[in-house]
């Protein structure tokens, strides 16, 4: 899962009737959210040739959480479900949006500041591998031998991506950034899942409120944190596209989208996430990936996948037999 994908949505079950064409349109729609996605990383690199991450990371959320409330504000049905809402259910959506928008997004945005798109797109995607490993301790979920020779075989990906492992200061830095990052996109999976199951808001609300508190609480970081100088207009499209056509736009297809692709389908559609920003980090970013590089890169996406359609596997077993 790449930390750009909200979980707020739930895959139709098995026994949901879905038309051919629906599910191509559904699946053609996805991809198109991926490829958006997937652009996000260069547009970021060359907005952080003048903006400073934590800013530029709460620019970009604050004015797509804005939009999306304006959404969530302007519809009935939306203003319901906020004005029912307990201080419980407010804190909970307040925590999701720390974790996700804050942490996850921040650690992203200074992670691309100080290492290659392509290194920070690997470690990102250890995500699931993560998310298996926080259930063993926290839920006691066991996985199968086999999920655990996949995992061990993702992060040996890492390793050989990484080898030799020569990196200066800043890249270490970086390094551990991310990694914290990609701790925190594990935890709001988790969250975000739990959230879902709830089913107590529509994905709009969950969305629009939760990324509303962690922009707000990441534009402030960025402010006190930061010496923001005048931001060109080249740099502020930079932000309005991601903040309009990447974020607000592309958030609001990828959930029409799951509501009709199954839990497999959005397994192999994430998987084309890491590719797609290779090849865009290797034309307009010059970052041209060794050999070495190369196997570390298939063996985390082989891996990663493998393991996500045995959990989507899984899920689709339970639901059929009720479990």
């Amino acid at each position: 899962m790449n930390s750009e994908t909200p979980e707020t949505l739930t895959p139709p079950s098995a026994s949901e009737e879905v038309s051919s064409y629906q599910h191509y349109r559904a699946v053609g729609i996805a991809l198109i959210v991926t490829v958006l996605w997937a652009s996000s990383w260069v547009i970021i690199k060359f907005g952080l040739e003048e903006i400073p991450p934590l800013t530029f990371a709460g620019l970009r959320y604050t004015i797509a959480a804005a939009l999306l409330m304006i959404i969530v504000v302007g519809r009935s049905d939306s203003r319901h479900e906020l004005r029912g809402a307990n201080r419980r259910q407010m804190l909970i959506l307040a925590g999701y949006g720390l974790v996700f928008v804050a942490v996850t997004q921040g650690t992203q945005f200074v992670g691309l500041d100080l290492l290659p798109a392509i290194s920070v797109s690997l470690l990102l995607n250890m995500t699931p591998l993560i998310v298996m490993i926080l259930g063993v301790i926290l839920l006691r979920e066991v996985p199968t031998y086999g999920q655990i020779g996949w995992i061990l075989i993702g992060i040996a990906g890492v390793l050989v991506y990484f080898y030799p492992l020569d990196l200066g200061a800043l890249q270490i830095a970086g390094v551990v950034i991310v990694l914290i990052g990609v701790v925190s996109n594990a935890f709001s999976s988790i969250i975000g899942r739990a959230i879902n199951r709830k089913k107590e808001f529509t994905p709009i609300v969950i969305t629009g409120v939760s990324m509303l508190v962690g922009s707000v609480a990441l534009l402030a970081s960025g402010l006190l944190l930061e010496d923001v100088q005048a931001i060109s207009l080249l740099s502020w499209f930079y932000i309005i596209w991601l903040s309009v056509v990447n974020t607000a736009f592309a958030f609001t297809l990828w959930n029409r989208a799951m509501q009709t692709l199954r839990a497999i389908d959005i397994t192999l559609i994430n998987g084309t996430m890491l590719p797609q920003i290779v090849i865009l980090s290797i034309i307009f970013l010059g970052e041209m990936p060794t050999f070495l590089d190369w196997i570390g890169l298939a063996l985390i996406a082989v891996s990663v996948l493998i393991v996500q359609m045995i959990q989507a596997r899984q899920k689709n077993n339970r639901r059929e037999t009720g479990e």
